[in-house]
C-alpha cells in the first residue's frame, strides 16, 4: 500500500529549548486506521498540529497525501478533515444547515454543496433528522454530524481527536461502526487519538505509542499484546516500608518463571511464563521478607498493559489539560478559516 502520511525525523522545539517532538518517524498506509496514543505532554498534540500545518516543524519533514506540510500547506489542508474533542456544530442550526455552512468554508459551489450534504447525512444516518435543530440531537447524533462536517470536502485523511470522549458505551460503539464504515466504504484513512484502550483495540489496524516526544513502539494491537509475553500478575503488598517492597520486587524479578517486573502502586506488575507455577514461587520468595502479599490478580495482556509497559503509566488516568483544550479550539478555528 502507498503511504498517505509520512514523517521523517520530525522535530519541534519550542522557545526556551523545550523539545516536544524529537525525531519522530512513521508512515500511515492509505485506507488504514492508525491509532496515536500518548499521555498529556508526550508530543501527541504537537505532532498532529505539524501534520495539519498549524505549526511548522523545527527540523525533519512530513507529508500528507503526498504534499509537504511545510512547503505546500494549502494543498495539505485541502487533503484532510479534522474532528476535535469538542463539538463544533451549531445548536441553533439544523443538521443540514450545519453541513451547508461547513461547505461554504471550503468554497464549494452551492449545487455541489447541497449534493454532498445529502450524501453525508445519509452516510451518518441523520437524513431523517436533517431539518431538526441540532439542540434536539443526542450526544451521539451531534458527534456523527461533527464527523460529517469533517468530510464535506471529501478529504483523503480524517484526523479524529478523541471522537467518543464522554459518550456512553452504546453511543461509542455506534460511532465505532461509522468509523469502520468510512474505512470500508470510502477507503478513508483515519488518524485516531483516543484514551479508550478498547476503542484502539477494536478500531485500529496499527497503533503508535508516543512518550516524551519519542515513538516507543508501532505495531498491530495483537502484536503489541503478544510482545509482553505470558500472563500478567498484579501483586499488591500490605503496608510496608518502600525499601522492603523494593527488596521483594527484586526477589520476584530473579525467578526463572518471570519475564519482567515493574513496580506499580505499592506492588508490582509481573509478566510470567506460566501463572500456575509462577504464583507459588512468588509467594515462596517473598515469604521470608518483611512484606505481606495482600492481593493477587491474573489476566491476559491487554492494550492497557502494553501502554503501561512502554510508558510506565496508565493512559486512563491521564486527564485532559487546559493546554490540550486550547490547542483543539485553535486547531478548529484555523481549519474553519482555511
Amino acid at each position: 500500500m502507498a503511504h498517505i502520511i509520512e514523517t521523517d525525523r520530525l522535530t519541534k522545539t519550542y522557545a526556551g529549548g523545550v523539545t516536544a517532538v524529537n525525531g519522530v518517524s512513521f508512515a500511515v498506509e492509505e485506507g488504514e486506521i492508525f491509532g496515536f496514543l500518548g499521555p498529556n505532554g508526550a508530543g501527541k498534540s504537537t505532532t498532529i498540529m505539524m501534520l495539519t500545518t498549524l505549526i511548522r516543524p523545527t527540523s525533519g519533514r512530513a507529508s500528507v497525501a503526498g504534499f509537504d506540510v511545510a512547503k505546500e500547506p494549502d494543498r495539505v489542508r485541502l487533503s484532510f478533515g479534522y474532528v476535535s474533542q469538542e463539538l463544533a456544530v451549531d445548536d441553533n442550526l439544523t443538521g443540514r444547515d450545519n453541513l451547508f455552512l461547513q461547505a461554504g468554508f471550503y468554497h464549494l459551489p452551492k449545487k455541489e454543496a447541497r449534493a454532498r450534504c445529502e450524501e453525508l447525512l445519509k452516510l451518518v444516518d441523520l437524513y431523517e433528522r436533517a431539518g431538526d435543530l441540532v439542540e434536539t440531537y443526542s450526544g451521539g447524533m451531534r458527534k456523527r454530524l461533527d464527523i460529517a462536517a469533517g468530510l464535506i470536502h471529501r478529504p483523503k485523511v480524517l484526523f479524529l481527536d478523541e471522537p467518543t470522549l464522554g459518550l456512553d458505551i452504546q453511543t461509542r460503539r455506534q460511532i465505532w461502526q461509522y468509523i469502520t464504515h468510512l474505512r470500508e466504504e470510502v477507503n478513508m484513512t483515519i488518524f485516531l487519538t483516543t484514551h479508550y484502550m478498547d476503542e484502539a483495540d477494536a478500531l485500529c489496524d496499527r497503533i503508535a505509542i508516543i512518550d516524551r516526544g519519542v515513538i516507543k513502539v508501532i505495531d498491530t494491537p495483537a502484536n503489541l499484546k503478544s510482545r509482553i509475553g505470558g500472563d500478567i500478575v498484579n501483586i499488591r503488598f500490605a503496608e510496608a516500608v518502600q525499601e522492603k517492597i523494593a527488596e521483594a520486587v527484586r526477589a520476584v524479578s530473579g525467578l526463572p518463571v518471570v519475564y519482567s517486573v515493574k513496580p506499580h502502586k505499592g506492588g508490582c506488575i509481573v509478566v510470567v511464563k506460566n501463572v500456575e507455577s509462577a504464583i507459588p514461587e512468588i509467594f515462596q520468595v517473598t515469604q521470608p521478607l518483611e512484606v505481606k502479599i495482600s492481593s493477587v490478580t491474573v489476566k491476559r495482556p491487554s492494550l492497557d498493559d502494553v501502554y503501561l509497559h512502554f510508558t510506565g503509566r496508565e493512559l486512563r488516568n491521564e486527564s485532559g489539560s487546559r493546554e490540550d483544550a486550547m490547542r483543539s479550539r485553535m486547531m478548529m478555528r484555523r481549519m474553519r478559516a482555511g
